[in-house]
């Protein structure tokens, strides 16, 4: 049994994913009990099964986790990074530290759940304390219910009972200094672990891109609220502009805290339907959380059980050409090709390309849920089960599946001027406005003079959306007349 009496016995901090100083509760309450502090990161990649980190994931893990190092390290408690199964060793960095206690934010994976509980009753057996807290959500799941009791399966009234339940404290300051841990083991090096890819480096468009770390993080926030956030209800649709925060990745790894964005939203943007819209984005992150503590299957099964009949295609060839953006219609190539050079991509295309897949090409939505966690930055469980589901129309406070997205009309919708098409589809930019959401519907002359031979330099459809639109509805009018 640890010596608690002895003061000179350390907390130890671990990191998950909070990879930040300010405003984290476990970090303050390491630190507040006047002991030396270890800060530990485990690369626990064992526990999560078909849900371990993607290879975009991965990147950005390396260089937050290099950000974080810096910070620590300049705030007197350098960073301990281990590998390996994290239920076994934290207890016995305890155990070989004498550690007074470990503290630790939560997570609501289902396996770190589980993994949190063994830990937790693991020092708990060696007179350990072990304390967890929130830092990454504006509220826990447990505490937003109806009045049954009951999760929520609904955003609107979520968000209502979200917005009075109490949430509303300030963000705590940064940690600026801590007292380190003579004896802390020296840990592993970051390079070792290869996380970055080397040969081909598919990742070099990154890094022009993003900026991970808490540094990052908070000038992202910044430059959002210097920009028109007024007008982000209105203009938020179009990925041709820079309007959205571009915090998501940010969030997900814990570089900043939800209630910082709240907070730094309502203290600096002055209050407009773009405001309220902005922080009604955080609400459904919020409730993607909600659906997967009290319903840990949703990431892997349909919430609405009659979609477990749905004719599913199983057409690789599709889905393919989906990935790689050739499928012949633009705004669905454009989005899949930013994906892959950025990592990421606008959330109105996300969900074009989304319904393109499932309704379009009849492939289950499970398979794109598992391409966009490999290759997303911000690959979160809980947000792209949910958004998935959502389109798909399985899952809950889903989209109807009736409603099927028109990547023609959507294009000349939120790209009217193509320039979010012409970025990433730079093969047919010199098609006419007109034609440049459906170059099949362009002349023999228009496209050569456009230099633009279907079939050859640019696909052709490899559907018809209209006649898929019709199967798709038909498939759905089956399984729903079952139910």
């Amino acid at each position: 049994m640890p010596d608690t009496s002895d003061p000179a016995a350390p907390a130890i901090m671990w990191f998950r994913l909070d990879l930040r100083l300010t405003d984290n509760p476990a970090l303050l309450a390491a630190r507040d009990t006047g002991r030396p502090v270890i800060p530990v990161f485990v690369l626990d990649q064992e526990e999560a099964g078909d849900w371990k980190m993607g290879a975009a994931s991965l990147w950005w893990l390396h260089h937050s986790l290099q950000s974080l190092s810096e910070s620590l390290k300049a705030a007197g408690a350098p960073l301990v990074l281990l590998k390996g199964r994290a239920k076994t060793l934290i207890p016995e960095l305890a155990k070989k530290t004498g550690a007074y206690g470990v503290y630790w934010n939560r997570r609501y994976e289902p396996w770190a759940k589980e993994r949190d509980t063994a830990v937790k009753d693991a020092l708990k057996d060696r007179g350990v304390e072990a304390r967890s807290f929130n830092g990454s959500l504006l509220e826990e799941p447990w505490r937003v219910l109806n009045k049954s009791g009951e999760p929520y399966k609904v955003y609107s009234p979520y968000f209502k009972a979200l917005d009075a339940s109490g949430f509303t404290e300030d963000p705590a300051p940064q940690v600026r200094a801590l007292d380190g841990f003579s004896d802390a083991p020296e840990g592993e090096n970051l390079d070792d672990w290869g996380l970055l890819p080397m040969k081909p480096n598919w990742a070099k468009g990154f890094e022009g891109e993003w900026t991970p770390g808490e540094t990052g993080a908070k000038a992202a926030l910044a430059e959002f609220l210097r920009g028109d956030v007024a007008g982000y209800k209105d203009r938020r649709d179009f990925p041709g502009e820079r309007s959205t925060s571009r915090l998501s990745p940010h969030l997900h790894f814990g570089e900043i805290s939800p209630r910082q964005v709240r907070a730094a939203a309502i203290e600096r943007a002055p209050a407009s339907k773009g405001r309220e819209h902005f922080i009604k984005e955080l609400g459904w992150r919020e409730f993607s959380y909600n659906l997967l503590h009290h319903f840990p299957e949703f990431p892997e099964k349909n919430f609405q059980k009659k979609f477990d009949r749905f004719p599913w295609k199983d057409d690789n060839h599709a889905f393919n050409a989906w990935k790689r953006g050739m499928t012949g219609y633009p705004i669905v190539d454009a989005g899949m090709r930013e994906l892959w050079a950025t990592g990421w991509m606008h959330n109105r295309v996300r969900m074009i390309v989304a319904s393109f897949l499932i309704k379009d090409l009849l492939i289950d939505w499970r398979r794109g849920e598992a391409w966009f966690w490999d290759t997303l930055v911000d690959a979160d469980l809980a947000n792209n089960a949910a958004s998935w589901q959502w389109v798909a129309g399985s899952g809950a406070d889903a989209a109807p599946y009736f409603r099927i997205f028109n990547p023609v009309t959507q294009g000349e919708k939120f790209d009217p001027e193509g320039v979010y098409v012409r970025k990433w589809v730079p093969e047919i930019k010199s098609l006419p406005d007109r034609h440049l959401h459906a170059p099949w519907t362009a002349d023999a002359s228009v496209l050569r003079r456009a230099g633009v031979t279907l079939g050859e330099t640019y696909p052709e459809p490899i559907v018809d959306h209209a006649e898929a639109r019709d199967i798709a509805l038909a498939a759905f009018n089956k399984i729903k007349d079952a139910a």
